[in-house]
């Protein structure tokens, strides 16, 4: 490890973390507002599951840089092009967490609702998506930890955060760069996913122990 390097570059591992991070943010945020979309048409008629199932399946097989490679001659080498591909990898593992939270919710529950006179909008608002936090909360945390990981891959196309740290330690053979920049984005994972579980717990105060 070369310590001078890291003291001369700390502002540039900061800024490369904030992108990192930018990057991450929006991919998770408009994946789940898609899937969001998906789960809620799911929910309503299931006859839906195939298709967008089978759908984001799909992409998520497609290996990142063939992805890449595919967009870059209709998108450019630009953030559009990392994002589309960093938010159709989150849209099979959000979508599966909220259906399957919603799909959790005990049936007595539901009649209770149902029996009370709640519409399907307000069930799915006041009883639905409040008992289903645990199980969204876990998809947000294995599609966060796996967009922090796969945004490293679009350094190749000019972003990447972190990745452009580790792709020029690679070019000019700068272990300590390349080092750097893996530890920085494992303890970002780290620290995010355990600010999630936090999150959860705050969402969900009946899950607590007495």
């Amino acid at each position: 490890m070369n310590w001078d390097w890291l003291r001369s570059n700390v502002p540039a591992l900061v800024d490369a973390t904030v992108d990192h991070l930018i990057l991450t943010g929006i991919a998770v945020g408009v994946g789940f507002a898609i899937s969001f979309v998906f789960a809620l048409v799911i929910h309503r008629d299931r006859r839906f599951y195939g298709p967008l199932a089978g759908f984001s399946g799909v992409v998520y097989t497609i290996p990142s840089l063939a992805l890449l490679a595919f967009l870059v001659p209709f998108t450019g080498l630009s953030l559009l092009t990392a994002e589309i591909a960093l938010v159709g990898y989150t849209l099979l593992i959000l979508t599966r967490s909220i259906v399957g939270g919603l799909d959790a919710v005990p049936r007595e529950i539901t009649e209770a609702a149902d029996g009370m006179g709640y519409s399907w909008t307000a069930r799915l608002v006041k009883v639905d998506l409040p008992l289903a936090v645990p199980l969204i909360i876990a998809g947000l945390r294995v599609a966060t930890v796996t967009t922090i990981g796969l945004v490293m891959v679009t350094a190749l196309i000019g972003e990447g955060g972190l990745g452009q740290v580790m792709l020029r330690g690679f070019n000019f053979r700068n272990t300590t760069a390349v080092y750097a920049g893996a530890a920085v984005t494992v303890a970002l994972a780290v620290v995010i996913d355990l600010g999630l579980v936090a999150l959860g717990r705050l969402a969900t105060p009946w899950t607590r122990r007495s």
